[in-house]
């Protein structure tokens, strides 16, 4: 029977920070494989054979397929399953062969340093990930642990941050964790950029409160369903934008001509009335929202989008619409008990044209799609579910997004 392979992880500490079991595999080892750095951690009268292997995973897989049939111990950094190599290990040799004895993470031991929550932070290995992409996904994170490389150090990570004008975080940078020489460096990006550190560090990105995310690129992206984050959009409520996929299938139904006058009611920052106003270019978006934060950045995204047609309004429905010409489109986006009220009112004024509702609880459908029968429309309604890919590591995993109704109906 082949003897089964213990991967075990090692921190900046050493041996000193291993557990009792970890402790007892490694005394029990006949032959121990690892880089050569973590294996002059081991002490030198430990009597198992020893096999430095430090090139890539390829060789890594090469040293794995030619080792004795005894116990055997591998070494690895911190956590083995978090970016290290137990998972191309159990990937490609199989499960069975391994045990996993994972020890603190390093990136563990940052956040527990600043003090802050990584349950829903951005993590990322800059080792094999582009710096633009990671850029581009710090951009709307709310917390960001980043493994640097020699080549990437803070510095350049501060610098790729503060050249797109993303400079709304604090960083710290972690060194040398859990050793006598421990180092937590907290600055704003600007002060990183100009600061060296030792090879062995954490990067820790934490959003100060309050701060909107800044929009990627500048000018229009396309005529509709340009990415979310092309847009302005408010903290904490971020995630109520209306997604980019649901734009396009909302636009579509409401059938909207270069001359046409839409409401959108519930606006928010603007992203579809901002689109539509795109497409209406020779008639009216009114774009309807009450609060004042959203309605703010409604102003900032049209004003980046240059859309003439689009006419904010701040204030609330069904007063905020009174003086307004009749619509030839509505649409009404919304989460609250309000939502059926509105889109009566509305319908009242829609005397012919297309009124689109997005939803995304069940009785608000179904309310909605009552009242609309009432007021002899032709109904129809869709539930859109949506997963977009995650690049992570070598794959792709699938992300999705919280399931959501388009109630349609024609006039």
């Amino acid at each position: 029977m082949t003897a089964r392979i213990h991967i075990v992880g090692i921190g900046d500490d050493g041996l000193d920070g291993l557990t009792g079991y970890a402790t007892s595999r490694l005394a029990a080892a006949e032959v121990l494989i690892g880089s050569k750095a973590l294996l002059d951690r081991i002490p030198a009268d430990h009597p198992a054979e020893r096999l430095p292997c430090d090139g890539g995973l390829s060789e890594l897989k090469k040293c794995m397929s030619n080792l004795p049939d005894k116990p055997t111990v591998m070494l690895a950094s911190g956590d083995p399953l978090f970016y290290g190599i137990a998972k191309f290990l159990t990937d490609t040799i199989g499960k069975e062969r391994f045990e996993i004895v994972p020890n603190v993470s390093s990136m563990q031991l940052a956040f527990a340093r600043v003090k802050e929550s990584w349950d829903d932070a951005y993590l990322s290995n800059l080792a094999i990930q582009p710096l633009d992409r990671v850029v581009d996904a710090i951009r709307s994170a709310e917390r960001v642990g980043l493994f640097t490389t020699d080549e990437i150090p803070p510095s350049a990570v501060a610098e790729a941050l503060l050249d797109r004008r993303i400079d709304y975080f604090t960083a710290f940078v972690c060194e040398n964790l859990g050793t006598p020489n421990e180092t937590v460096t907290q600055g704003d990006l600007e002060s990183i950029r100009g600061q060296t550190f030792s090879p062995l560090n954490v990067m820790v990105l934490v959003r100060r409160s309050g701060a909107a995310d800044l929009p990627r690129g500048q000018g229009r992206k396309r005529l509709f369903g340009n990415p979310d984050d092309v847009f302005l959009q408010s903290r904490p409520k971020r995630g109520l934008l209306t997604p980019s996929e649901v734009r396009c299938i909302a636009l579509a139904e409401l059938d909207l001509h270069r001359e046409s006058v839409m409401w959108d009611v519930g606006a928010g920052s603007g992203a579809l009335a901002i689109e539509a106003a795109g497409i209406a270019d020779s008639g009216k978006v009114f774009a309807i929202e009450m609060d004042a934060e959203d309605y703010n950045l409604m102003l900032q995204n049209a004003e980046r989008f240059d859309v003439p047609s689009l006419v904010p309004i701040h204030g609330q429905a069904p007063d905020a619409w009174a003086s307004l010409p009749d619509p030839t489109a509505v649409f009404v986006g919304g989460s609250g008990r309000m939502v059926p009220d509105l889109v009566a009112g509305a319908a009242e004024r829609l005397k012919a044209g297309r009124l689109v509702v997005n939803v995304s609880s069940p009785d608000n459908l179904v309310a909605v799609q009552s009242v609309l029968d009432r007021a002899g429309f032709r109904v129809e309604v869709r539930m859109i579910n949506i997963a977009r890919g995650q690049q992570q590591l070598d794959r792709v995993r699938f992300e999705s997004l919280n399931p959501t109704f388009l109630i349609v109906g024609g006039k």
